[in-house]
């Protein structure tokens, strides 16, 4: 029980502070508006000049909007209920919880990493510390000592893994295949790295996200207890992070660029994703909800 004061302080300001940069993303106007600039590497880039993102790329930039949508009204709102689940000594809140703020972890990582620099960056720093150290106190809230049988022998381990691997895979390949081809051709900088100092969002799947969810699958498939935990995890942080990429496809649509065929694929796997998590969560045990936290 000791985390859960301090879980419940730092996902009320995660809450307050998220709302905050999102409303800021979404309404925010200002700016000379759409101009070209040519990037160090001679790569005329269209710049968004409205707004927060006024000094990122026009594609990017209608890209953060979309996903400051989905933080602030499912990405907040789940975290709240998730949060009073979980002080309802819930195992199914604290996983919802657990992966929740791994959607904010991942999301302001991203943001203070590839967002160029703005008025609320410190929100963005705020939201990466505070996500953080909620995200390792819910992790450490359970107990890996039979966490296995607090799922029921119907729990669809092979299924979700199986879609973890597979995602994790056809996605690292998806971005092999913008990364190695200016390579062999001597090229070296791909086109969309655009006015960027480096592929931020590969470079963090590739080196962090998409390993994560590979091990995580393969240990779920072995119906092993850090399986369950991980799987769990990352598949609800998956279904709200690919809800994120729908949205960003649908406003690219909106604003005229080309999305076939992802605009099929991507809401696919997001439905799959959500179903996954939905399936994970459903086949916690009833009486799982008494475990003891730490």
């Amino acid at each position: 029980m000791k985390y859960k004061r301090p879980i419940t302080i730092l996902v009320t300001l995660i809450a307050v502070v998220a709302a905050i940069t999102a409303s800021s993303g979404i309404f925010s106007r200002e700016g000379p508006g759409p101009f070209q600039y040519e990037s160090i590497r001679g790569q005329t880039v269209e710049i968004y000049g409205k707004g927060l993102y006024q000094h990122m790329s026009a594609e990017v930039a209608i890209q953060g909007i979309a996903q400051d949508y989905v933080t602030l009204f499912i990405g907040i709102p789940l975290l709240i209920i998730s949060l009073i689940s979980y002080r309802q000594n819930s195992l199914r809140g604290r996983f919802l919880l657990a992966g929740t703020l791994g959607y904010f972890w991942v999301t302001f990582l991203f943001y203070t990493a590839m967002g160029m620099y703005n008025i609320m960056f410190l929100g963005y720093v705020s939201l990466l510390c505070f996500s953080t150290f909620g995200l390792i106190m819910m992790l450490l809230s359970f107990d890996l000592s039979g966490l296995d049988r607090q799922f029921t022998s119907k729990t669809p381990t092979k299924f979700v893994g199986g879609f973890l691997m597979v995602s994790s895979i056809s996605i690292a390949l998806l971005w092999l295949s913008v990364i190695v081809p200016p390579l062999l051709d001597g090229t070296i900088y791909p086109k969309s790295l655009q006015h960027y100092t480096t592929l931020i969002v590969q470079g963090f799947d590739l080196g962090m996200l998409l390993p994560l969810a590979f091990v995580s699958a393969l240990l779920l498939i072995r119906r092993r207890p850090l399986g369950y935990l991980a799987g769990t995890v990352y598949i609800v942080f998956l279904s709200l992070l690919m809800t994120a990429l729908t949205a960003k496809i649908i406003a690219m649509a909106l604003n005229g660029v080309n999305v076939i065929p992802v605009v099929f694929i991507v809401p696919t796997l997001n439905l799959i994703a959500i179903l996954c998590a939905y399936l994970m969560l459903k086949n916690v045990q009833p009486d799982a909800g008494e475990a003891k936290l730490k």
